[in-house]
């Protein structure tokens, strides 16, 4: 869509909380506010901007979006990127991964019509095989799953992010700002060591950034996650991300089944025949819970 006479079009290319990074058409960047108390720009958007200075403007509108990732708790939303066509889980076999993020990430992806990839990095390390085996139950439905040693070899992940503009998600430590480094050095991400006492990753990433890896290829780095909520699914959006329920799905004796233990439950008949991995029905009782639990708010 082309800009109105007096604005300017730009992509949001940073996210800084109020403050925006707009790229426009010449590759100049202008930094942002919105009017109003509008803040839920994310890396991604298309934007009208209007100058207000050389190097500062401020966000008309935005456009409208194809897809929006975000996550969400009982109490608020945080949108992460916007019109993005693949979601890059990224985990790593040290420091250990959380499965059930793992779990809503696809879901989030699922339910936001994303391509999901799931990328397992630092498979140079001795953990690395145990940390295959986790995934070789997301395999089997059919997930695409990278293995890769970032420092060493980025190549492998190359040909997923073709035409793509995709988003890294995942926990901190995992390495995204080091796949980011092996695919533009002169991006210069800052990344830090892990920490081996509380196994987990130390936050590096503290915006959303939007970096062009070609002329038809973008990648949004985001802020390492140590949860991703589901709230903004209801009980119908929630069962169709678990893409082995789908054929089943209506098959149910009671219209309105939980798959927890009622009768004539397809899914659970489906888990117990071995057609549904079990583990994937323990995470969605638990998440189906806690959207229980957050409409009682």
């Amino acid at each position: 869509m082309s800009s109105k006479p007096d604005t300017l079009q730009g992509l949001v290319v940073a996210s800084y909380g109020k403050r925006y990074q707009i790229e426009l058409a010449d590759q100049t960047r202008i930094s942002c506010v919105t009017r109003g108390k509008k803040t839920d720009l994310a890396c991604g958007d298309i934007v009208q901007i209007k100058r207000t200075d050389t190097n500062e403007g401020v966000v008309e509108s935005s456009e409208t979006r194809t897809s929006l990732l975000y996550r969400s708790n009982a109490y608020k939303n945080k949108t992460i990127a916007a019109n993005v066509t693949q979601m890059i889980i990224v985990l790593a076999t040290q420091p250990s991964f959380y499965e059930a993020l793992l779990n809503r990430c696809l879901v989030a992806a699922e339910a936001a019509g994303i391509k999901p990839l799931i990328v397992l990095n630092k498979c140079d390390l001795s953990e690395a095989n145990d940390a295959k085996k986790k995934l070789k139950v997301y395999e089997a439905l059919g997930y695409n799953v990278v293995y890769l040693a970032a420092k060493k070899d980025i190549q492998p992940l190359m040909p997923y992010l073709n035409g793509h503009q995709s988003v890294l998600v995942g926990q901190s430590g995992m390495g995204k700002s080091t796949i980011i480094n092996a695919l533009l050095p002169d991006a210069q991400v800052r990344t830090q060591e892990v920490s081996d006492t509380l196994d987990s990753g130390k936050h590096t990433t503290t915006a959303a950034h939007l970096y062009h890896l070609d002329a038809s290829s973008t990648l949004i780095d985001s802020p390492g996650l140590q949860e991703f909520g589901l709230n903004h699914l209801d009980a119908t959006a929630l069962e169709s991300a678990f893409i082995e329920f789908r054929p089943y799905l209506g098959q149910c004796r009671f219209s309105d089944c939980k798959h927890q233990h009622e009768p004539d439950c397809a899914i659970i008949e489906a888990t117990e025949s071995g057609k549904i991995n079990s583990v994937r029905l323990q995470f969605y009782t638990q998440f189906l819970q806690e959207l229980s639990s957050a409409s009682m708010f």
